[in-house]
Parts: structure tokens; sequence; C-alpha cells
């Protein structure tokens, strides 16, 4: 009797709802630790950089670790530096009064490490998993992570503002219980062991592959375009547009997720017509249009729309990139997939800490701040809006990846 793989799916989807936890939770309180740590915007965005530059390690080791300790072994693993990462993140800043930063990046660091496993071992899982349609699958994969993103601003938003943003350092603890849920879940379910290393393709073939090699820059491409606008969305609503922590949140990073959700389910329509390449450009030129909007809005709730639909531009970009890969090739194995995420991550790292050090660099720009008392912008509102608008340029170079990429049709 062929096992139920019901249960599998079922854990995979709460683990990329765990990742959207370590990713999105976070920024969320950004303000407050500015607010109560003095922490500089550039030290936020480094948070995130620290965040990704983790995980980007983790990315590049765990095809070794997961081929000889088993994706079992790494998933439970993944979940435990979750749980461990969430609850320091509550506690050390309030152990550690002399230095909270520092108790900050300890913290990225430990469910950064959980977050990394997550990202590589999940994808693999499901696309070995019988299907009939694996880019419709693997898409809605992801939108469990957008749901988990929408979810934690939500609850988040709303625990806030019913208890005070003086008692933030209970969410993280709250949060841990369902990382710690699933990795009970994924010590029974059944797993489809991977192709073992010698039938799948070595580093060389993956790197001298000019079609991985697009597919590696167009995931750089992905991950910033993603990362740089749902990481500073929440900033960008309540100190560039002058809404309140509650509305900002919900109508920024909430709304982005909930667009970003619900074109990663509908995206399987679009694969039936177009190719994957294809729907990467539409959704690469429509990514360029609302950081336009975003950026150069003199309305404010233009300027919101614009970061909300972000979401919807982004949405295909991760999971169609990693589908149309494992289409070109397909013994890719455990190494591509982590190699994909390593690139993903480069991105996710480099966009945000872009925008954060842009930003800091506008604030401090005598003939900018000048421009900005003219156009009646306050320092942080030009600050963020020159940051989102540096963070443009990666939907762009995909553009460009993706026509060399729609090019050849073979590896």
């Amino acid at each position: 009797m062929a096992p139920n793989y019901r249960s599998t799916r079922i854990a995979c989807y709460a683990a990329y709802i765990v990742q959207a936890i370590t990713v999105n939770l976070p920024p969320l309180l950004f303000v407050i630790f500015r607010d109560q740590f003095g922490v500089t915007y550039e030290e936020l965005g480094r948070l995130v950089l620290l965040n990704f530059v983790t995980q980007l390690t983790v990315d590049f080791l765990s095809g070794w670790f997961c081929d000889r300790l088993g994706m079992r072994f790494a998933a439970v693993l993944a979940h435990i530096c979750c749980v461990v990462g969430l609850v320091s993140l509550g506690v050390l800043p309030r152990v550690l009064t002399g230095s909270p930063y520092a108790a900050l990046m300890i913290s990225s660091i430990i469910y950064a490490l959980g977050s990394g496993f997550l990202e590589v071992i999940i994808s693999p899982t499901i696309e070995s998993l019988p299907s009939s349609g694996k880019s419709a699958s693997m898409s809605i994969l992801h939108s469990f992570y957008c749901w988990g993103q929408a979810g934690v601003v939500l609850l988040s938003t709303l625990f806030l503002l019913a208890f005070g943003s003086e008692i933030w350092y209970l969410l993280p603890l709250v949060w841990a219980v369902l990382p710690l849920c699933n990795l009970f879940l994924f010590l029974r379910v059944p797993l489809i062991p991977p192709l073992p290393p010698e039938q799948t393709a070595s580093l060389r073939d993956l790197f001298t592959s000019r079609t991985i090699l697009l597919a590696f820059a167009v995931m750089v491409g992905a991950g910033a375009s993603e990362l740089s606008m749902s990481q500073w969305a929440s900033m960008l609503a309540e100190r560039g547009l002058g809404l309140t922590k509650t509305w900002g949140d919900v109508l920024g990073p909430c709304l982005f997720a909930v667009l970003m959700g619900l074109t990663r389910v509908l995206g399987p329509l679009l694969y039936r017509r177009f190719r994957l390449e294809t729907a990467l450009l539409f959704a690469s030129a429509f990514c360029v249009v609302c950081y336009a909007l975003t950026v150069f809005s003199k309305i404010p709730l233009l300027s919101l729309a614009g970061c909300a639909l972000t979401g919807a531009a982004v949405a295909l970009m991760w999971p169609a990139t990693i589908s149309l890969a494992a289409e070109r090739v397909p013994n890719g194995g455990t190494r591509m997939f982590a190699l994909l995420a390593a690139f993903g991550d480069i991105g996710c790292s480099l966009g945000p800490w872009l925008t954060g050090l842009v930003s800091d660099l506008t604030q401090h720009n005598e003939t900018l701040l000048t421009y900005a008392a003219e156009t009646g912008l306050t320092a942080e509102q030009l600050g963020l809006k020159s940051g989102l608008a540096a963070a443009g340029i990666f939907p762009i170079l995909m553009i460009l990846c993706l026509l060399l990429l729609k090019q050849r049709r073979t590896v």
C-alpha cells in the first residue's frame, strides 16, 4: 500500500509559515528597536543582512549536510533552531541590557540557521512527492509563506495594539509555539529519499550551465525585489507615509503578503497559458512599475498601493524560478535547490541592506535634505523612498537575465 503523503504536505506548509515568522516578525519590531534601543537605520538593515548571510552560509553547506545526515534530521534541527532563536529574541535583549543590539544579532543568527535549513529542504521535499503539476505544487507551497507573513503581521499588530509595545518581548515567545509543534510532526511524516549524490548533477555541471547561472542571477533579483519592499514596508507606512503603526502594518506588509499569497494560489492558471520564463518577465516588469509608484508618487495612498501591489508582482518570482530550474535540470538534486536558495538569499541580504544604507546616506546629505524641505518631505520620508528607489534596480536586472534565459530552451 502506497504511503499517504498528506501529513508530509501539511508539515511542509507549516514549515513555510515558520519561515515567515522568522523573516517577518523582526521588521515589525524595527520601530520599537529604534525607539527603545536607539538602533540606526543601517543597523536595522544590518540585522536583515545578518539574517540572510547566515541563511546563505547554511544554503551552501546544507547540500553536503542533508546528503549525509538525511532530510528528516535537517528538518528537525531547523525547527529546533527556530524555537531557540525566537525565544532568544524575546529574552536576550532583557538580559543583555548593556548591549541590546548584540542580543538582537545573536537571536538573528540562531533563528536564521533554522530558516536556512527550511528553505533548502522543503522545496525538494514537495518536488519529490507524487503530483500531476509540479509548478502548481511549488506555487501553492510558497503561498503558505505569504499566509504566514500576513498572519504574523496581523496578529502581531493586534497584540501590540491590545497590550502595548512595552511587552513586545512576549510576541517571539508566543510565535515559538508553532515551530515547536511542527518539530514533532516532522519526526513522524513519511519522506521520499532524495536522489543519491552520484546520480545528481555535480557542482561543476551546475556552474558551467549557462541556464543555471542565469537562474541563479534571477534568484538574486527575486530575493532582493521581494525583501527590500516587505522588510521596509512597515517602516515606510509609519514613518514615510505618516500612518499609525496599526494601520501601517495592516495596509503595508499585511496587504503585501495577502496579495502575494493570492497570486501564488492563482499562479498555476498563468502556467497553463505562458512559459515560466514569460510569466517571470511579466512579473518583473510589473514589479518595476510598483516600485516606481511607491517611490515617486506624491499621494500617500498611491505610494501605499504601490507597496502592496509589489506583493503580487514578486509572488511568482521565487517559486517559478525554482520550478524552471527543476524542469531544465531534473537531476539537480538537493545541491541545486541549496544553491538556488543561496543565490536567493544573496538578494534577500543585499536588497534590504542597500535600502537601509541608502536611506541613512540620504538623510546625512545636505543637498538632498534641502531638496526634501523644498518638496515638503521629511528627512526620513526622503531617505526611505531613496532606499527603495535604489532597490528598484533588482527587478530591472531580472528582466535582462530573463530575456537571455528565454532564448535558451535547453541546458
